[in-house]
């Protein structure tokens, strides 16, 4: 019971960093209808900006753990979001009359560059950062095996809950949210409207690459090291909870991020810890096969 306890804590601070990857992807998805494949490498690039402003905080002599917290996620969430501009001003807004093909192989191409990036500007070593967020509540001890919710996990928690909640509003209450929706329902209207198309999106992407920012900080403090191929595996990752939630819902977006945290989780715990990425992928495949549109996805519908 207690080993249960504690994978359920792990899977659902490893789901959260999975939602909120997946809700950029679902953001982009949802305006474009495009999948952005460079926005996990996004997620990557932002780690690294992490690590190196902890470590250029630590070299100044700034100790305050909410102070280091709050300089790192304002930088990383800038820099990033520059990032998610540029991805879509190189990558996708030249090639957005053209056939679907060609933005999907721009954004793998963009993937492999940041990569490339990365490991040349980096190195391919593996980037260690001194704990940022130490220390957790022990929850209850049975047989000697202790439940411990650390503080780092519930950092992440609430954060995600706080992002799903003000997205939504932004999504739903909102003007910019409001010009989203419309240009996803018909885009010939929303151009003829006077909405300023290309602002949208790219307030889109860059919205999306501040989540992929936010998720690289937490997973820096949570795990205190990173190296420069860890966006691939989360944007896969990521990009399969989208799909499983119903990719274009941002609630779906969540939801398939704790169900692929969980799964990951207790597959590593009761069966095998080197086969839990075939568990995801697996899930991929049958989501695919049996429910295309996901848990709460809607069905598309052809207008003729």
């Amino acid at each position: 019971m207690a080993l249960a306890l504690q994978q359920l804590i792990n899977g659902l601070t490893l789901g959260a960093v999975y939602g909120l990857i997946a809700i950029g992807y679902t953001m982009v998805y949802g305006i474009i209808g495009m999948i952005n494949f460079a926005h996990g490498d996004i997620y990557m690039v932002s780690a690294f900006i992490a690590v190196t402003v902890f470590t250029l905080l630590a070299s100044f002599g700034i100790s305050s753990v909410p102070l280091s917290l709050l300089v790192v996620l304002l930088v990383a969430v800038f820099f990033t979001s520059i990032y998610g501009w540029t991805v879509e001003r190189t990558a996708y807004r030249p090639l957005r009359g053209s056939t679907r093909l060609a933005p999907l192989i721009s954004a793998i191409g963009m993937s492999i560059f940041l990569q490339n990036m990365v490991q040349l500007t980096q190195g391919a070593r593996v980037k260690p950062v001194a704990p940022v967020l130490v220390g957790g509540i022990d929850i209850l001890t049975i047989d000697g095996f202790t439940v411990r919710l650390a503080y780092s996990q519930v950092l992440i928690v609430v954060v995600t809950v706080a992002l799903m909640a003000g997205f939504t509003w932004l999504i739903t209450k909102t003007s910019f949210g409001r010009q989203q929706r419309s240009w996803e329902q018909d885009r010939t209207m929303t151009a003829l409207l006077g909405i300023n198309v290309d602002r949208t999106i790219s307030l889109t992407f860059m919205l999306g690459a501040a989540l992929a920012a936010v998720a690289g900080v937490m997973v820096t403090v949570y795990y205190g090291v990173v190296d420069f191929f860890i966006g691939f595996v989360a944007g896969i990752k990521a990009f399969t909870a989208a799909v499983l939630g119903g990719i274009g819902s941002l609630p779906g977006a969540m939801l398939g991020g704790l169900l692929i945290g969980l799964i990951e989780a207790f597959w590593a715990a009761y069966l095998s810890a080197e086969y839990k990425d075939v568990a995801t992928f697996t899930i991929l495949i049958l989501a695919l096969m049996f429910r295309p549109s996901g848990l709460l996805g809607r069905p598309e519908v052809e207008k003729v």
